[in-house]
Formats: C-alpha cells, sequence, structure tokens
C-alpha cells in the first residue's frame, strides 16, 4: 500500500512516497529520483520493489528548488524543465538528504534495520555517492551521469555497490566509460555490469531507449545483489 513520510533534516522537511511490502518488518530500498522527480516511473518502481518484499521509499531530492516536482520525458517542455533541475540541483546536499531517509527509514516499524539505495540517472551518480558517504547495507546505480569524477571516493566504501553502464549512453561519454570501469573494476565490494548497444535509461519503462530484455536481465541482477546484500 503506497503512503508518505516526512523526512526531517537541519536545512526543513521534504516528503517522500512509500510502498509497503505484504510482509513486515522487511529491508528497505530508497529510490532515487532521475532527473524529472518523483513521478509515476519511480512510484512505480518503488510499487514493484515492495512486490518483492522490500519497504520502498522515493525521497522528493529536488524539495530545496520546487517541491512535488513530477514530470515526464515526452515532451521537449518537460525535458527543459528536467534539465533547469538538473543544473541547479546540489549534489552534496542531496546525498545528505539521502543519508536522513535512510535514517528515518531504519526507525520506521515496517524496517528491519537493513536499507539498501537503487538510482536511476542523476540517481545512479548519487547511488554511487550514497555508496561513499552514507551507511547504506548496498547501493545500486543505473547508468549514472558523472560518477567518472567521483571514483576516487571508492576508497571510502564500506559496503557492496552494484553498477549498470549503458553502453551506448548518451550522457556518459566511451571515455568516461573508461575512467569508471578501469578505476572500479578491482574493488572487492563493487560489481559492474555493462550493457552493449544499450543507450541511457533503457531500463525506464515507456522512454524512448527502453529495452525490455536487458532491463529484466539488469532487474534480475539488482534483485539477486538486494538478495545477497539485504535478505
Amino acid at each position: 500500500m503506497p503512503d508518505r513520510m516526512t523526512i526531517t533534516t537541519p536545512d526543513g522537511a521534504f516528503s517522500a512516497y512509500v510502498a509497503r511490502p505484504k510482509a513486515a518488518p522487511s529491508a528497505a530500498v530508497v529510490v532515487i529520483q532521475e532527473i524529472f522527480g518523483v513521478n509515476a516511473v519511480m512510484r512505480g518502481l518503488c510499487d514493484d520493489y515492495a512486490a518483492h518484499g522490500y519497504l520502498a521509499v522515493c525521497p522528493d531530492l529536488f524539495w530545496r528548488i520546487e517541491p512535488g516536482i513530477d514530470i515526464t520525458d515526452q515532451s521537449d517542455a518537460e525535458w527543459k524543465r528536467a534539465f533547469e533541475l538538473f543544473n541547479a540541483f546540489d549534489v552534496d546536499a542531496g546525498v545528505r538528504d539521502i543519508a536522513a531517509t535512510i535514517e528515518a527509514v531504519r526507525t520506521d516499524p515496517g524496517c528491519n534495520g537493513k536499507v539498501g539505495a537503487v538510482g536511476f540517472c542523476l540517481g545512479g551518480l548519487l547511488a554511487f555517492l550514497t555508496a561513499t558517504r552514507t551507511d547504506s547495507d548496498a547501493s545500486v546505480g543505473y547508468y549514472g551521469v558523472g560518477i567518472e569524477r567521483f571514483t576516487g571516493e571508492a576508497e571510502k566504501l564500506a559496503s557492496p555497490l552494484l553498477l549498470h553502464i549503458a553502453e551506448e549512453d548518451q550522457f556518459v561519454p566511451k571515455t568516461a566509460q573508461e575512467l569508471i570501469v578501469n578505476a572500479l573494476k578491482n574493488h572487492p565490494l563493487i560489481q559492474i555490469f555493462t550493457y552493449p548497444g544499450r543507450d541511457h535509461a533503457f531500463a525506464r519503462k515507456g522512454g524512448a531507449h527502453y529495452d525490455a530484455q536487458d532491463a529484466e536481465i539488469a532487474e534480475g541482477r539488482t534483485l539477486d545483489f538486494f538478495k545477497k546484500t539485504l535478505g
């Protein structure tokens, strides 16, 4: 059953979409948004994780700019707004908000204390930084944009991390992919999967580059990873 929770920080409070599994308490997954806000795609992902037995929470990370952003990738105007939000977004503050979300979720009666994170696009970068800067028990990043700028933070990693990289990602050039893979491939806590022929957001249902087969493969790998790390 979907509901909402409010997360309070020293800077203010923001809301999060919550999908609860049938059985509780359970491990939790923080779903980290793309550049379109907590939209139907993100809420649907939460519902899917809840169906797999996880307490799923998607925080509104754009609240500092404008609370309640809920747009799609289906029009030029929405894309323009999404990139405006992306450019205005404070990554460091966003990671602090994710840390606050993890802390709040751990105290939820429906959580057994284990909390992971999964992020897409902008959220893919934030998932990497969640792994290096928070006490998340496990993190997954899908086609994260800008990870190559932060690979040095992997030395702080204390919990497992899984990365999905689209080999034809228009927002993550081949040179950036090489930097990411070469810097991280030998880290004992990091798994990396690459997807030949796939473009950015290949797992976004309804998106221009959605690929059902590879989206299913990536989802299976993510669920296996969470089963091993979160239970």
